[in-house]
């Protein structure tokens, strides 16, 4: 493979179990979700997107990655945004023009 894994192989030595999934950050939040109730399992290391993890200490970085719904969520929450605030100054505004006018310059 023309991949690098950098220290994520020599990591994977002795009694591992590895976990797959679509969404980046899911095993990380399953970890930490037992974790609740039980020291182990220790995350070794991690391969997401082209980047390497190594140690238990990248857990709550792997966490914290948004999975790709998470991001379009907040793409398309950011580009609803001036919409509705034209919407809302049109509303605001009593429909004439001069209140129109008035609110979005107020903004």
């Amino acid at each position: 493979s023309d991949k690098d894994f950098g220290d994520l192989t020599e990591t994977l030595k002795g009694n591992t179990s590895l976990m797959f999934a679509e969404v980046s950050n899911a095993p990380a939040k399953v970890i930490k979700e037992f974790r609740k109730k039980s020291e182990k399992p220790v995350l070794k290391g991690a391969y997401i997107e082209e980047s390497v993890y190594v140690g238990d200490d990248q857990l709550d970085a792997l966490v914290d990655i948004k999975s790709k719904e998470e991001l379009i969520g907040e793409i398309i929450g950011l580009l609803q945004s001036p919409a509705k605030n034209v919407i809302s100054a049109l509303k605001s505004g009593g429909g004439t023009i001069a209140g129109i006018v008035k609110t979005l310059s107020e903004r």
